[in-house]
């Protein structure tokens, strides 16, 4: 794990070199933003498969609703014929959390390369990098302690915590849209819904507001990524979703 980290770090280090030229300081800063780019571009294939899986399964919500209404004195047959559904039409319901498992080794590899002190034995001369007047090694409590919300650490995050704030607003108005949309559709009113779904229907366009969390929480430079995905999670999911009402949450989930 140490020499994977070393080779990781030192690549790095090269794209942030040739960054610098054109940024200077917050040249690393954009070589973790041009990462998190890359790793999206290589998961959009999945992303893309997700969302016609999605749209698989949202043709597929009438023959569920018959099942529900068939079976709704018997949840465990319930859930077993609409599996055997999913498995008849070739439809996985697993397929929208593809894309955010991939990412996971990517967003976790940078959290670890900016919290540890020393790379292979050497120092980590990453930390001493910086976005503005803020270390890409520190965290929210560190630039609270360096002159408050607003001083020249503080106003980084600040500017970080808006965007995140408007893309969230962005997913909540599109997925309330959705829902909105989903129950104009429905072709009966009293259909019976699974078991927890009115609940998560109501908290499910509030989770994109959970990346502020994470934001205030993790190294500056993992952050970066957070925000980078999740940004082009959310232009991504306006585009592979626009036709496509909301249908049990995937199009709202935050993503890393």
């Amino acid at each position: 794990m140490s020499s994977f980290m070393s080779v990781f770090a030192s690549l790095v280090e090269h794209l942030a070199h040739f960054l610098q030229p054109l940024l200077g300081a917050s040249a690393t800063a954009a070589a973790i933003i041009l990462f998190t780019a890359f790793v999206r571009l290589l998961v959009h294939p999945l992303s893309r498969a997700a969302a016609r899986g999605q749209r698989e399964r949202a043709k597929l919500q009438p023959r569920i609703a018959e099942l529900r209404k068939k079976h709704k004195s018997s949840p465990e047959a319930m859930q077993k014929a609409i599996m055997e559904l999913h498995r008849e039409e070739k439809v996985s319901p697993l397929t929208g959390c593809l894309p955010m498992l991939f990412q996971m080794p990517a967003f976790f590899l940078l959290y670890h390369l900016f919290s540890n002190r020393s790379i292979g034995g050497e120092p980590n001369a990453l930390l001493g990098h910086t976005l503005g007047a803020a270390p890409l090694g520190g965290r929210f409590h560190d630039a609270l302690a360096h002159g408050g919300l607003f001083g020249e650490q503080g106003l980084v995050y600040v500017a970080l915590f808006a965007l995140v704030a408007t893309v969230a607003s962005f997913n909540y108005r599109r997925t309330k849209r959705q829902m909105a949309q989903a129950q104009q559709n429905k072709p009966n009113g009293d259909q019976p819904q699974a078991p927890g779904m009115a609940a998560m229907g109501k908290f499910m366009p509030l989770m994109s507001f959970f990346t502020l969390f994470t934001v205030a929480f993790v190294p500056l430079a993992a952050a970066l990524y957070v925000v980078t995905s999740t940004t082009w999670s959310s232009i991504e999911r306006a585009v592979l979703y626009r036709d496509m009402p909301y249908a049990g949450g995937v199009a709202a989930a935050p993503a890393l």
